[in-house]
């Protein structure tokens, strides 16, 4: 580990940037973080995105992220209170009208992803902090403006009684050697860089807002199991798509459930109109939403919590000579369909300062960092797009089934082919998002020249005309198949 006193400031205490503090302080150096917002562990602190209560999904990146802390007991307290989602639950209604449930693994090994309420978790590391004797927390801070070839900082103190003859709070003078980005999607860390660094920015809102809903725990029965809190399965992550929408629930430690309507602006315009008409719509978009959340409820959650963008960054670089670098959501803020944001966020961190400790330049390892990093940032915000597809959409497909089904086999009966799905490679491994992509469009071409290959042959031909002549000779013939249709699912 670098041994090299130096003064790190943190921008930003959610779950990023106060990782990133921790693995400063365990190098030894001296550590400020500032927050605009008070302490995020007092419950009247109103999160930045309006809403009380989110769950994540943790998965592999982040919890080694966290694993190469330096700090075992923070882990071991977070992953006290979460719950172990092994794979989806789609809802729906058949044709004949019956509400089903299809539970799809995410992994044919058994590995499973960890829902996790982010208060819980960003407390837990700020509790960690609070036990380091070389950090200093500090809220209601807000950035106002940076020198970063003078390596200077300066910080409004929110509601200070000191004010300036402007009228104005009361501004402080901070120096560092080193400035951590991780103050989220609308970064002024990132604001104040770009004054500096020739940055390519890319910012891009999709044509979806997401609101919040709630199922209630249940009430345990006298000498009940515990399971008896949850109204549906605890360990997945329950999806009701809509093809241009989809409603998901995700469990919480206390036996509620966490729940997000995804849908088009225009959707929620419609029903801004005329709220009434929400149970009616989840009826018939979502069906069984409304025997887990009462019609009333339903209706209030959609007036009381707010309609929310999704917004999608990408910029290079992501520092500026050894003075600063920028990470998570500040860097790379995706939409929320691959459970990925977060955890890319801490796994950020863990490739950072592994660079850092390679090189005796930081002015050298921050290149190094970003130019690595760069790639595999797009790269994740692409996924996470096209996920939302998959999850409101593909999930009842059955090609989408028939890759899926056929990746595991390999990779259950040929591991020696070292064949996985996307998502596991994503999920639950610690591989490079842009080699994953590659490995995962390498295995479809594969699929679809085999496939061709065997459609090809003369005796599936052959079949193929049989079938066809019998269908001929017993009925109308249904119409030609659309190749690309079938195909299509193969690639991607």
């Amino acid at each position: 580990m670098t041994s090299q006193k130096q003064k790190t400031v943190v921008i930003g205490a959610g779950p990023v940037g106060t990782l990133a503090a921790i693995y400063a302080a365990q190098r030894g150096h001296d550590v400020e973080v500032y927050e605009l917002r008070s302490d995020l562990r007092d419950p009247s602190t109103v999160p930045l995105n309006f809403t009380k209560s989110i769950n994540l999904a943790l998965s592999e990146r982040g919890i080694n992220a966290m694993k190469q802390s330096g700090r075992p007991d923070v882990l071991e307290k977070i992953f006290s209170e979460t719950i172990p989602m092994k794979g989806r639950m789609i809802h729906g209604k058949d044709l004949q009208g019956e509400l089903y449930e299809q539970s799809q693994v995410y992994d044919v090994h058994g590995r499973s992803i960890y829902a996790v309420d982010r208060g819980g978790l960003n407390n837990a590391l700020l509790d960690e902090l609070d036990k380091l004797p070389n950090v200093k927390v500090i809220f209601n801070h807000k950035l106002t403006g940076a020198d970063f070839k003078k390596h200077k900082a300066w910080f409004e103190v929110i509601g200070s009684t000191t004010m300036t003859n402007t009228g104005r709070n009361k501004e402080i003078e901070v120096d560092f050697d080193i400035m951590v980005g991780a103050d989220g999607a609308h970064s002024a860390a990132r604001y104040h860089m770009m004054k500096f660094a020739r940055m390519d920015y890319q910012q891009e809102y999709i044509d979806t807002l997401w609101s919040e809903f709630h199922i209630a725990a249940k009430p345990v029965k006298s000498g009940g199991s515990e399971d008896e809190r949850f109204a549906i399965s605890p360990n997945h992550l329950h999806i009701w798509p809509g093809k241009d929408f989809m409603f998901i629930a995700i469990p919480s430690f206390d036996g509620s459930f966490t729940c997000t309507l995804f849908m088009p602006s225009s959707n929620f315009a419609a029903l801004e109109e005329d709220p009434t008409e929400v149970p009616k719509f989840f009826d018939a978009h979502f069906p069984g939403v409304s025997s887990l959340i009462p019609p009333a409820d339903l209706i209030a959650s959609f007036n009381e919590n707010p309609h929310l963008p999704l917004i999608n960054i990408k910029c290079q670089p992501h520092h500026y000579t050894d003075s600063i670098v920028i990470v998570g959501d500040a860097a790379h803020a995706m939409v929320p369909f691959y459970g990925q944001g977060m955890n890319a966020g801490l796994e950020d961190i863990r490739i950072l300062f592994e660079i850092l400790d390679k090189y005796p330049s930081r002015a050298e390892a921050l290149a190094k960092y970003s130019e690595y990093r760069k790639e595999d940032a797009h790269v994740i915000n692409d996924l996470a797009l096209q996920n939302y597809v998959e999850m409101r959409a593909s999930v009842v497909s059955p090609f989408y089934s028939a890759r899926k089904w056929l990746e595991e086999s390999l990779s259950v009966y040929v591991p020696s082919l070292g064949w996985q799905t996307k998502y596991s490679r994503v999920s639950f491994g610690n591989e490079r998002y842009s080699e994953i992509i590659k490995k995962s469009e390498r295995q479809g071409r594969i699929i679809f020249v085999s496939l061709v290959s065997l459609i090809s042959s003369p005796v599936v031909l052959g079949a193929g005309l049989a079938w066809y002549r019998w269908r001929e000779a017993h009925g109308t013939t249904r119409s030609v198949l659309k190749w690309q249709g079938w195909f299509g699912w193969l690639t991607t």
